[in-house]
């Protein structure tokens, strides 16, 4: 099931709350409590530079806001709340999309440095 057009189908499970940009989704393995998405509503684009540039700005944008809300949230449930990360991969999905990691001082210490 490709996430993008389930989201637009209404059919993904994992949909937060649809974005200007694309939707918000909670990652479907929770490596940190917290972890979600953004996908981007363009089923097609696989770089940020396949989006036009007002897309490529709301997209960016969207990405920021969903950062905050999950900063928030995760302040308010969890006290070693770090920060969070946010990060555009394409190594193993390759359409449009951004991850948002929240860290945690109760990690182990060998991964505290990584992404």
């Amino acid at each position: 099931m490709d996430p993008i057009e389930s989201a637009l189908r209404g059919e993904n499970p994992t949909v937060i709350r649809r974005m200007t940009s694309g939707f918000a989704v909670f990652g479907d393995t929770q490596f940190l409590p917290g972890y979600c998405l953004l996908l981007s509503e363009s089923p097609t684009a696989e770089h940020l530079s396949d989006l036009p540039a007002p897309m490529r700005r709301t997209f960016l944008s969207d990405m920021a806001l969903l950062g905050e809300a999950v900063e928030r949230a995760c302040t308010r449930i969890d006290p070693a709340f770090r920060r969070i990360n946010l990060e555009i991969l394409g190594n193993t999905y390759p359409r449009v999309h951004a991850h948002i990691w929240p860290r945690y001082t109760w990690e182990p210490p060998d991964l505290l440095p990584v992404p």
